[in-house]
C-alpha cells in the first residue's frame, strides 16, 4: 500500500527548488503525492504562479489562500493565522500520511503548525541553517522542532539539528535540493536566453535579486538604492532583476526596481518570477549574481561564477570561496565588484568546490522516505547532546 505525501509550495523560488523531489514522488510507487498549493503562488501581485504548476502537468489537491494585501508585521501575522486555520481544513480533507515543506517561510510556519496539531509527521528540507537578518531565522528552527524527518544540506547543519534535540537516526545530510535542478534542466543556449527575456546579452551581466532583511526595520529603500546607484555607474553591464517575495517591504524594493529599469531598457529588465529554467540558464551567462538571495549561496558556484552578497540577510551560512560579502552601502558594494573583476578573484572562482553536495538530493530523499515509518506515534523524545542519549534513556 502506497504511503500519501502532501507536499506543501508556497512561492514561485521554492516550487522551483521542489520540483525534482515532485518528479521522484510521482514516478515512484511506493508514494501517493498531493499537492498543496498556497502563499504568493494564489497571489495576482505575485503573478498567480499557481499556473505554472499546472502548465507543468501537475495537479493541485487544495489551494489554501493567505491574504496577502499587506507586507506589514500586522498583515503578515494575520496571513499566518488565515493559513493555521485553512491548513488544518485541507489536512481534514486529504488525510495524508506525511507533509513536505521546504524552508523558513511564514506560511510554511503555519503549515507545519497546523500538521502538529493535526498529528501528522513532517518532513523538513533546509533545516538547521542560519540566515541572522531574517525572522525565517526562528521559523526554519521552530519548524524543526516540530518536524519529524530532517533533510539538510550540509554535515554542519545536520550537526546543528542535532543540537537542537532532534534524533540523529532521523537527521540525514542529502545536499541542497536546488543543485538537482542544474544537473536535470536543459539549459537554454544564449541566443534562447536572450529571445526569452528580451535582453541582448553585454560585455558583463549580472543577475540580481534584493530581498528584505526582515529583522532590521525600514532599511530595504535605502540599502537598495544603493545597490542600483552602483549598478547604474557600471560600464557596459547589463542586470537582469528578479523581484522580492512578499516579505516585510517587499513592495518598496519592487517599486525601486519597477521606476530604476525604465530608465534604460537596453540594459536593464526587470521580472516578478524568471522561473528555474530562465534564472538557471541565466546563470551560464553572468558574470555574478548580486543581492541577497540564497540562490548566490547555493546554486552560483556550481557554475563557476562569483556572488556579491550584500547586507545581514545570509550572514550565517556556510559559503564557497566564490561568495564576496559586503556592507549595504555604496562605497562597499563597489568594492565588492571591483574584487569581483580582480585577477586574484576570477582564479578562485574557477576553481571553486560547491559545498551544498552533488546534485542528486532528490533521490537521496526519496530513499530515505521510503524506510521511513510514518505512522507510528507524532510523539519525539528530545536528543542529548551531551550523553549522546535521549532524555527518557538518561532517567
Amino acid at each position: 500500500m502506497s504511503k500519501t505525501v502532501c507536499l506543501v509550495t508556497g512561492s514561485r523560488a521554492e516550487y522551483g527548488l521542489l520540483k525534482p523531489l515532485i518528479d521522484e514522488i510521482l514516478s515512484d510507487p511506493a508514494f501517493t503525492l498531493q499537492l498543496l498549493v498556497t502563499g504568493s503562488h494564489l497571489s495576482p501581485e505575485f503573478g498567480l504562479t499557481y499556473q505554472e504548476i499546472e502548465a507543468d502537468g501537475y495537479t493541485i489537491d487544495e489551494k489554501v489562500e493567505v491574504v496577502m494585501s499587506s507586507d506589514s508585521p500586522v498583515g503578515i501575522c494575520k496571513s499566518m493565522g488565515l493559513g493555521l486555520i485553512s491548513f488544518s481544513e485541507a489536512y481534514a480533507r486529504l488525510l495524508p500520511n506525511l507533509v513536505i515543506v521546504l524552508g523558513d517561510r511564514y506560511e510554511i510556519f503555519s503549515a507545519v503548525s497546523a500538521a502538529h496539531i493535526s498529528r501528522i509527521p513532517v518532513a523538513h528540507l533546509h533545516g538547521g541553517e542560519v540566515t541572522e537578518g531574517a525572522f525565517d531565522d526562528a521559523l526554519r528552527h521552530s519548524i524543526t522542532k516540530m518536524s519529524h524527518f530532517h533533510f539538510t544540506s550540509t554535515d554542519a547543519y545536520r550537526n546543528r539539528v542535532i543540537q537542537l534535540g532532534e534524533n540523529p537516526d532521523r537527521v540525514f545530510n542529502v545536499g541542497a535540493i536546488g543543485l538537482d535542478n542544474i544537473i536535470r534542466l536543459n539549459l537554454m543556449s544564449r541566443e534562447e536566453y536572450e529571445n526569452s527575456v528580451g535582453l541582448k546579452l553585454n560585455k558583463y551581466n549580472m543577475l540580481c535579486t534584493f530581498h528584505p532583511v526582515t529583522l532590521e526595520a525600514n532599511t530595504a529603500a535605502g540599502q537598495v538604492q544603493n545597490l542600483l546607484n552602483v549598478v547604474e555607474s557600471l560600464e557596459d553591464t547589463n542586470v537582469i532583476f528578479t523581484k522580492t517575495n512578499a516579505d516585510t517591504d517587499g513592495r518598496v524594493i519592487n517599486q525601486l526596481i519597477d521606476e530604476f529599469v525604465q530608465k534604460d531598457a537596453t540594459r536593464f529588465k526587470a521580472f516578478m518570477s524568471l522561473g528555474q529554467l530562465r534564472y538557471l540558464s541565466g546563470m551560464q551567462f553572468v558574470d555574478a549574481v548580486i543581492g541577497n538571495s540564497s540562490s548566490g549561496i547555493i546554486e552560483a558556484p556550481s557554475f563557476g561564477i562569483g556572488t556579491i552578497n550584500i547586507g545581514n540577510r545570509q550572514t550565517g551560512r556556510i559559503k564557497a570561496e566564490s561568495v564576496i560579502d559586503c556592507e549595504a552601502t555604496e562605497i562597499s558594494i563597489a568594492t565588492a565588484f571591483k574584487t569581483l573583476y580582480s585577477p586574484e578573484f576570477q582564479q578562485v572562482r574557477k576553481k571553486v568546490t560547491n559545498p551544498y553536495g552533488d546534485g542528486q538530493t532528490a533521490k537521496k530523499i526519496v530513499n530515505h522516505l521510503r524506510e521511513c515509518h510514518f505512522n507510528q506515534s507524532t510523539q519525539k523524545e528530545f536528543y542529548d547532546l551531551v550523553s549522546g542519549k535521549s532524555l527518557s534513556e538518561n532517567s
